[in-house]
């Protein structure tokens, strides 16, 4: 899935979720043709002995139990792919060999940027036991530089400073508010370039991470692979296939992102989506008694920012002593508008601080979106994120684009327009980035029609049904649609969708466009 930008800001620091599924509702064996009478599988061998370098996972996975074939190694890429020679990073890769007769490797990556694709594959792995994935295909993930478990790894903040990021609201759009929130960005900024040096940032890109695919693809010995990519995935899928796409045998992209769309457009466009899920989700929260947001849809908005707004002065009670800041309460929230699954945990929170009670679900789900865990230690998920998006795209770097994207986003996305617009906002933490970027917003190679399926839901809060249209049209492929309020959709509970997808990267037949109910 893509994460949003940081949710600290509260208004338009949103960028792409992270986008990986809950494994539900697979087809089994039965649902697909067994590679064989009239299909071809793809020339790649039969799975061998493991290679010289690979090995046990315990230093990736905590635990192995549920995986007792899978293979890690890492793999060595220059940093800067203009000086080979120089520094390297080393990224982690994790190798699940299939079960039956083999068609070739399906790499997948989880979105973000910042989600550890090892982490993901090894949890999906166990659902998927009786798929003609995992019968096919042998899964691989691989960390991009300085994400996960590769190293170095991208990190900007000491736990504590984290911590003390999301204490700030970011809600003061005065002139001395918006000087401060300012000063936070270029701070964050600067930690990001004293602990990781200008050179690695500015080599953090997607396109670099394509070609770090590249070479994970070279260590599997395979000609061509097969590719998963959810929300962000689908933008490094785009970009693998405009750099290798003779060796790409399948591609799924689910939860679009709209390579011709920039930054500030993007973010306006998300936010459209997430007000879209808000509201499906006070809908279905009306029909429950007690709904903290009451029965009037007229009036769910205004009933949330009474619940929420006095948090900018003032924290809610939580059982953790950290109380629940402004930041974290909308963070919370968008963390649980990925997924009906989670709406539940939003009501919770939110009918704690209607009654003054604790509202710790709200704060479980900021911290669950910000890698927080039980010990207080975060991931590296969010400073690879802001790391890789400030160098995929330019960002205007003067001060009325940004004072024209509040707008914009106040308008798109009024569950999150704090206050009434001021004719002032604060530039983005791209705008100030120390490093230049190294990629513009370009359409997908058109070059790949026949070789990508395209998978987008109507009501995705993330990345929104449209840009899935899009990617579609600019490739040349199939589109599936799905109709639904969460964010991706293969291997996430839709009995259509699985079967149309594992059929395709069984077969490498791409399906006609198709449509899948809920």
């Amino acid at each position: 899935m893509p994460r949003l930008r940081s949710l600290s800001s509260a208004l338009f620091s949103f960028g792409l979720l992270l986008g990986g599924p809950c494994v539900a509702a697979l087809p089994t064996a039965g649902a697909t043709p067994e590679p064989g009478a009239g299909q071809t599988p793809s020339p790649n061998p039969p799975s061998a002995a493991v290679p010289q370098g690979w090995g046990s996972c315990s230093q990736f996975v905590s635990d192995t139990s549920g995986i007792p074939t899978a293979q890690c190694t890492t793999v060595s890429v220059p940093i800067d792919y203009n000086n080979p020679a120089g520094a390297q990073a080393k990224l982690a890769v994790i190798r699940i060999p299939a079960t039956g007769q083999r068609i070739g490797s399906l790499l997948v990556n989880p979105g973000g940027p910042g989600g550890s694709a090892v982490d993901m594959v090894a949890s999906m792995a166990p659902d998927l036991a009786n798929s003609p994935v995992r019968q096919n295909f042998d899964l691989v993930g691989f960390d991009p530089r300085g994400v996960g478990h590769s190293t170095p790894a991208l990190r900007c903040r000491t736990d504590a400073e984290f911590d003390a990021y999301r204490r700030e609201p970011m809600v003061d759009y005065s002139p001395g508010g918006v000087a401060h929130i300012e000063q936070l960005y270029r701070q964050l900024a600067q930690q990001c370039v004293n602990r990781m040096g200008a050179g690695f940032l500015a080599n953090t890109g997607t396109a670099s991470v394509a070609r770090d695919m590249d070479a994970v693809r070279q260590t599997l010995g395979d000609e061509q692979i097969n590719y998963l990519g959810y929300s962000y995935g689908t933008e490094l899928g785009t970009a693998y296939l405009e750099k290798f796409g003779n060796h790409v045998r399948t591609m799924v992209l689910d939860g679009a992102i709209d390579p011709t769309v920039g930054p500030v457009d993007e973010n306006v466009n998300q936010m459209a989506g997430f007000q879209t899920a808000f509201n499906d989700y006070a809908t279905d929260c009306a029909r429950s008694p007690g709904c903290p947001l009451g029965t009037d849809p007229a009036q769910f908005v205004n009933r949330y920012h009474a619940l929420v707004d006095p948090l900018a002065t003032k924290p809610g009670r939580t059982a953790d002593p950290r109380g629940l800041s402004y930041a974290d309460a909308t963070t919370g929230t968008i963390n649980a508008l990925y997924t009906p699954a989670h709406w539940k945990y939003l009501t919770s929170g939110l009918l704690g601080l209607a009654r003054g009670t604790d509202a710790g679900d709200l704060l479980l789900l900021a911290d669950d979106y910000d890698g927080r865990d039980q010990h207080g230690h975060y991931s590296n998920d969010q400073d690879a994120f802001n790391a890789v998006r400030c160098v995929d795209a330019p960002n205007p770097t003067d001060q009325a684009s940004w004072v024209s994207a509040d707008q914009r986003i106040r308008q798109a996305a009024p569950f999150l327009s704090y206050g009434q617009f001021t004719g002032n906002a604060p530039r983005d933490l791209c705008a100030l980035w120390p490093v230049p970027a190294t990629s513009a917003p370009h359409a997908a190679p058109p070059q790949a029609a026949g070789k990508v399926v395209v998978v987008s839901t109507t009501h995705d809060p993330a990345t929104p049904y449209q840009a899935g249209v899009n990617l579609a049209r600019q490739l040349g492929g199939p589109l599936i649609t799905y109709d639904g309020t969460q964010h991706t959709a293969v291997f996430n509970g839709n009995q259509c969708v699985d079967t149309v997808v594992v059929r395709y990267l069984v077969t490498g037949a791409p399906p006609a466009s198709y449509h899948c109910q809920a």
